[in-house]
């Protein structure tokens, strides 16, 4: 696997590594395309978490060109999802010539689960259910992206992890996002963030891969929503045998927001 297509820079409230250091360490791991895809959360909860994307695209356009030859460097982003952005998605998705974009969920009823809230007087199950029940909400109602990123990543927060999670006790709200995904085009992001955080399955689960791939879903992204340069493609040798097992004979890379299927 030599395209990470899901990585993070200082342009991130959430990342301290200058965007030079995150392409070196992909380079360092022989990593052929590096997708930049900085958070652009508009109306989170704290301040912080929006792109200036004038010097975004200065800075990347800048990399490119010093980059060139050594590894292909794409400008992308990551929009924090939420049912009433999509026309203010849909102005910076038509001014700005990103080559990929990601929709994630980071907020569930106002809080994001990685501060303490959200579970709080909630059981881990409770709290993952209503976590898809939202994120069917949003895919529905959000146009402006071209894959949905790490699904099932809120099981990195409840109390008990995967311990109380299964795909089975939540097959009725996944399945209708894996549809409407499948229906409408857009991707779903193998996210190997999930391996990181210590789980033995990426996000989401491979039983939910496995299903997309039931429901004829094609377009999976790979990324390693690295933050620092060491986990850049971040069990990206696990890869591989993963999507095999789950069914898949290609995944997928974006140019110019178009998807481009690569033989695993």
């Amino acid at each position: 696997m030599k395209a990470d297509y899901h990585v993070h820079t200082s342009f991130s409230y959430d990342s301290d590594s200058a965007p030079e250091k995150m392409i070196e360490g992909a380079i360092q791991k022989g990593i052929e395309t590096i997708c930049i895809t900085d958070h652009h959360d508009l109306e989170y909860i704290e301040p912080g978490w929006e792109v200036d994307f004038s010097q975004y695209f200065e800075t990347l356009q800048r990399l490119q060109d010093k980059y060139r030859g050594q590894i292909q460097v794409l400008i992308g982003i990551e929009f924090g999802m939420q049912p009433h952005l999509n026309e203010e998605y849909e102005k910076l998705a038509r001014r700005y010539p990103f080559e990929f974009v990601i929709g994630s969920v980071h907020l569930f009823d106002g809080f994001d689960p990685y501060y303490p809230g959200y579970f709080e007087g909630r059981t881990d199950e409770d709290g993952y259910r209503r976590a898809f029940e939202i994120t069917l909400e949003n895919v529905k109602k959000m146009k402006e992206y071209d894959t949905l990123g790490h699904l099932d990543y809120i099981v990195r927060y409840g109390k008990h992890k995967d311990k109380t999670y299964s795909y089975k006790e939540n097959a009725d709200y996944i399945d209708e996002v894996l549809k409407h995904l499948i229906q409408n085009g857009k991707g779903l992001e193998m996210n190997t963030g999930g391996w990181n955080f210590g789980f033995d399955f990426a996000h989401p689960h491979q039983d939910i891969l496995k299903r997309y791939r039931e429901l004829g879903g094609e377009i999976i992204t790979i990324g390693s929503d690295a933050h620092k340069p060491e986990d850049v493609a971040y069990g990206f040798e696990r890869v591989k045998a993963y999507l095999e097992a789950c069914g898949f004979e290609y995944y997928t890379e974006f140019r110019q927001r178009k998807p481009y299927f690569c033989a695993i």
